[in-house]
């Protein structure tokens, strides 16, 4: 990539519009696609080199104060013109992990250093249009990765091409494991970016019971970039949990750079359903001997047998009599 600096920049810049160019689309003669099939990716090659080296993103390095230029391929195989708009963007983990950016006037890194030479294009039939671009790094910048993205829209469509920004000086790179608990057969857990880099984590999983191991999984990478500064929450399926144990479950999560963590989380699992079944017949059977019993001593009970106190006033009643008589 090309670095400049200060008024060298804008001239460049200026250089580049008038270079704006429009490429016929090689092979197109004869397809029938429509203008909805527009898509946008890096030029080829990168900073004019004519080169197609097919790079999924844009990679720019430089110190705080430089400017890095590059250009963004705008692609429509379709047979009628299409009018596409263009800005940057910072972009973000979304809470699930997903490649997110923000929105026109939320940027604050690199989506807000970044310039095009043109914030709408409209690209004829079966024709490539190479749009130039700069991204100017503040003497302020801190190092580290500064994660952004060009978002072209067009007819409702949106494509977001990355841009990853890596500002010199000192990297560190810094993950933790956090949250992690148990739900059901599904384990959730938390991962955060402490750091200035992009990370690709990596993921073990243990799990042991009273009686010993339940689950060993080794490292794997998981399907997520995880961005400086932040946090995402994750799950990991476990179909074949325990029926009835206790279980510490152990997470261990490393990187790129000697980056490690681990978390433990405590789990107990009961079968619910026949314990509390039982406990219902439990009840019940309770509830009944306890009726059973009542009625049956009701039952033993001798006819006319009356109480203490019925007793006493009836021999009270008898001597009153006997009196009256003598």
């Amino acid at each position: 990539m090309t670095s400049l600096t200060g008024h060298a920049a804008r001239a460049v810049l200026a250089l580049l519009l008038c270079a704006f160019v429009m490429t016929p689309v090689a092979g197109a003669a004869g397809r029938t696609d429509s203008a909805a099939d527009w898509t946008a990716r890096p030029a080829a090659g990168g900073a004019g080199t004519g080169k197609d080296d097919g790079r999924p993103y844009f990679y720019l390095e430089g110190a705080p104060g430089t400017v890095l230029q590059d250009r963004l391929a705008v692609i429509n195989p379709g047979r009628t013109p299409v009018t596409v708009r263009l800005r940057g963007a910072d972009a973000y983990n979304a809470g699930d992990g997903d490649f997110a950016v923000r929105g026109s006037k939320n940027s604050t890194g690199a989506g807000a250093w970044l310039r095009l030479a043109a914030d709408r294009v409209t690209v004829p039939a079966r024709t490539r249009a190479d749009v130039p671009f700069s991204v100017t790094v503040p003497m302020t910048a801190v190092p580290g990765d500064h994660p952004g993205a060009i978002v072209a829209e067009s007819a409702g469509r949106s494509v977001g091409v990355r841009v990853h920004l890596r500002v010199g000086g000192p990297a560190l790179a810094a993950l933790t494991v956090e949250d992690v608990t148990v739900s059901g057969r599904t384990i959730h857990y938390t991962l955060v970016n402490r750091g200035n880099t992009a990370l690709a984590p990596r993921l073990a999983v243990g799990a042991d019971g009273v009686f010993g191991t339940l689950l060993r999984r080794e490292a794997r990478t998981l399907p997520v970039e995880l961005l400086p500064g932040q946090r995402v929450k994750l799950t990991e399926p476990w179909r074949d949990v325990p029926a009835l144990d206790s279980v510490t479950v152990r997470l261990r999560v490393s990187a790129e750079g000697g980056v490690h963590s681990e978390a433990v989380a405590s789990a107990v699992f009961v079968p619910w359903a026949p314990v509390t079944g039982g406990a219902l017949l439990v009840l019940a059977a309770t509830a009944f001997g306890a009726y059973g019993y009542r009625l049956g001593h009701r039952q033993r009970r001798p006819p006319g047998d009356a109480s203490p106190r019925s007793r006493s006033t009836s021999d009270e009643r008898h001597l009153v009599q006997a009196g009256a008589d003598t």
